[in-house]
């Protein structure tokens, strides 16, 4: 058995770890990093990377069709296994950044295997037990199955497996109508495949429902087959024949299936008892510091029980380098955290929704709107089909809410709002470039100021007299 002392052991080489490691160890600590199955975590191999390469691909196919601007489009021959070529170039071209040489080059020590606390103050990873003055636990998620009767006796997909798939479903069922199943739903139709989602609730049901309506009515007219408020109740079937029954006595028959119905922790590997770390099954019971119920251990991203987001993980390392490595207070939050589901238009939130707003703050709210179909780059790219809320209290913005093209990146704007408490007018002085998608977020400020300017009686009397005293 090898024993080795260090600083910090980061369990967990996804987004958050390796954020954590790379800045720890150029700071001057010592690191340890424990990772049992691929560098990179879900994001690069399952998740994010490997995902939107493939929503690109489905635009591509999605570009070829229709007539506009004057240009006749014609229905794309699609390969799908070459698409899934596409997947994997992307994965491979980043893979080098998130890879245990780049790591050990900058002097972290990468320890290959899984890790299980044996104590207070050590993980033990194969046959090496690891004594760290702090443990930072970054272990991720995986998708989480449900216990719907018969799923176990069929093949089917989730995120981790559906990247890996060669051959086109010809009908793909999808159980969740999240940001993943949404995103899958409208790749897989523009790559050829018929689809059904199948969401026990509301589709996007986190976001904003005027706005989730948007998108949902686009993947709906590309063919989509989108069933809310249904239950799964059993599944039956064999590969290239699935069928799904409901709770109320539909049946859907599929060629395949995608579980896209949420994720779960990855805490089960780690032996926290003996740890004494506090947990569930939501994650690491931590403080709004990120640290455990045992002083010497932290979780950040996933693992901390909270938003699941790869960002999220990536802002959690920074919070908790200042505390481990610096002795420095510092504490997380979450209402400056944006979130994008990646779908065309693109759905984007951060803060309150508007919904929430109003519970939260009642009269004291004011919602200003902006249409896409007021931009006039929308309009000279054909994409007018989108619209910005701001939520403001008392001058400052508390959320927004985008659907659009572009949203994912317009949304940046109201995330440094937040992030900084800026007043909405901070954004009235930005001056954006014409014509921009990005003066949408001006027309939303002109939608907060334009009453007290121009429908101000004493406003325009005060400016009646300047004019008549001035030269």
């Amino acid at each position: 058995m090898t024993r080795i002392k260090t600083d910090l052991c980061v369990i967990g080489g996804g987004s958050g770890g390796l954020s954590l490691a790379a800045g720890a160890v150029q700071m001057g600590a010592r690191v340890v990093l424990v990772e049992g199955h691929k560098m990179g975590g879900d994001c690069l191999n399952y998740g994010c990377v490997p995902s939107k390469a493939l929503i690109a691909a489905g635009a591509r196919a999605q570009a070829t069709r229709g007539t506009a601007f004057g240009v006749t489009g014609a229905e794309p021959e699609i390969d799908y296994a070459a698409a899934k070529d596409h997947v994997a170039k992307v994965i491979a071209t980043i893979a080098p950044h998130d890879s245990q040489e780049r790591f050990e080059g900058l002097g972290v020590q990468v320890i290959r295997d899984f890790g299980a606390f044996i104590s207070q103050t050590e993980l033990q990873a194969g046959a090496t037990v690891i004594q760290a003055r702090r443990f930072v636990i970054a272990t991720g998620s995986s998708p989480l199955v449900p216990p719907i009767p018969g799923l176990d006796q069929v093949p089917y997909l989730t995120n981790e497996t559906l990247f890996d798939l060669r051959d086109r479903p010809e009908h793909l069922i999808i159980i969740g109508g999240g940001p993943i199943g949404i995103e899958m739903a409208q790749a897989h139709a523009r790559l050829g495949s018929r689809v059904t989602v199948i969401e026990g609730v509301k589709a996007l049901h986190h976001d904003d429902p005027e706005l989730a309506a948007v998108v949902l009515d686009r993947l709906r007219a590309e063919g989509v087959t989108i069933l809310e408020g249904v239950m799964a109740a059993r599944i039956s079937g064999q590969a290239g024949a699935i069928s799904v029954e409901t709770a109320d006595g539909q049946v859907i028959a599929g060629s395949h299936l995608l579980v896209a119905a949420g994720r779960r922790v990855n805490l089960d590997r780690l032996n926290l008892d003996a740890a004494k770390v506090a947990h569930t099954r939501a994650g690491v019971t931590v403080g709004p510091d990120l640290r455990s119920s045992n002083r010497r251990v932290y979780a950040i991203g996933d693992a901390a029980g909270g938003m699941q987001f790869t960002h999220v993980a990536g802002y959690h390392a920074g919070v908790v380098i200042r505390s481990i490595l610096l002795g420095l207070p510092s504490k997380a939050r979450n209402s400056h955290i944006p979130r994008v589901t990646y779908a065309d238009p693109e759905l984007a939130q951060v803060g309150l929704t508007e919904p929430q707003a109003r519970a939260e703050h009642g009269d004291a709210l004011t919602v200003v709107r902006a249409d896409f179909m007021g931009n006039d780059r929308a309009i000279a790219s054909g994409k007018t089909d989108g619209l910005i809320k701001v939520m403001v209290v008392k001058g400052r913005p508390v959320g927004a809410s985008i659907v659009g093209a572009g949203a994912g990146e317009l949304i940046g704007v109201w995330a440094l709002a937040l992030a900084n408490n800026l007043k909405i007018s901070a954004v009235a002085g930005m001056v954006a470039p014409y014509p921009t998608l990005g003066e949408v977020n001006k027309r939303a400020v002109g939608a907060y100021f334009s009453p007290k300017l121009f429908d101000n009686p004493m406003l325009k009397r005060v400016v009646r007299m300047v004019q008549m005293v001035l030269p």
